[in-house]
Protein backbone atom coordinates (compact mmCIF):
# COMPACT_ATOMS: atom_id res chain seq x y z
CA UNK A 1 0.00 0.00 0.00
CA UNK A 2 1.50 3.74 -0.67
CA UNK A 3 2.15 6.21 1.80
CA UNK A 4 -0.20 8.85 2.22
CA UNK A 5 1.77 12.15 0.57
CA UNK A 6 1.21 15.74 2.10
CA UNK A 7 0.28 17.49 -1.42
CA UNK A 8 1.64 21.03 0.64
CA UNK A 9 4.58 19.40 1.16
CA UNK A 10 5.55 18.50 -1.66
CA UNK A 11 4.59 21.71 -3.23
CA UNK A 12 6.91 23.43 -0.71
CA UNK A 13 9.74 21.09 -1.65
CA UNK A 14 9.30 21.64 -5.18
CA UNK A 15 9.11 25.02 -5.12
CA UNK A 16 12.35 25.48 -3.08
CA UNK A 17 13.99 22.82 -5.25
CA UNK A 18 13.29 25.27 -8.34
CA UNK A 19 14.17 28.43 -6.50
CA UNK A 20 17.61 26.99 -5.33
CA UNK A 21 18.23 26.32 -9.32
CA UNK A 22 17.30 29.74 -9.67
CA UNK A 23 19.55 31.01 -6.75
CA UNK A 24 22.69 29.08 -8.39
CA UNK A 25 21.74 30.16 -12.03
CA UNK A 26 22.15 34.19 -10.20
CA UNK A 27 25.25 33.74 -8.17
CA UNK A 28 26.97 32.33 -11.55
CA UNK A 29 25.71 34.81 -13.66
CA UNK A 30 25.77 38.03 -11.18
CA UNK A 31 28.52 36.51 -8.90
CA UNK A 32 31.77 36.96 -11.12
CA UNK A 33 34.23 40.18 -11.88
CA UNK A 34 33.98 42.18 -14.75
CA UNK A 35 36.74 40.88 -16.63
CA UNK A 36 35.18 37.35 -16.51
CA UNK A 37 31.98 38.92 -17.96
CA UNK A 38 33.54 40.60 -20.32
CA UNK A 39 35.24 37.39 -21.45
CA UNK A 40 32.17 35.40 -21.46
CA UNK A 41 30.72 38.14 -23.65
CA UNK A 42 33.75 38.10 -26.40
CA UNK A 43 33.85 33.75 -26.66
CA UNK A 44 29.85 34.47 -27.02
CA UNK A 45 30.59 36.85 -30.17
CA UNK A 46 33.75 34.79 -31.43
CA UNK A 47 31.26 31.91 -31.33
CA UNK A 48 28.54 34.02 -33.26
CA UNK A 49 30.87 35.03 -35.46
CA UNK A 50 32.80 31.42 -36.52
CA UNK A 51 29.10 29.80 -36.52
CA UNK A 52 28.16 32.60 -39.40
CA UNK A 53 31.31 31.98 -41.47
CA UNK A 54 30.16 28.47 -42.06
CA UNK A 55 26.59 29.76 -43.87
CA UNK A 56 25.80 29.07 -46.79
CA UNK A 57 25.24 31.96 -49.18
CA UNK A 58 22.52 31.94 -51.85
CA UNK A 59 22.94 33.00 -55.19
CA UNK A 60 19.58 35.07 -54.67
CA UNK A 61 21.11 38.22 -53.07
CA UNK A 62 22.59 41.10 -55.19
Amino acid sequence: MNQVVNLNRVRKRSKRDTEAKQAAANRASFGRTKAEREADVRREQRLRDLHGQHKIKSGDEA
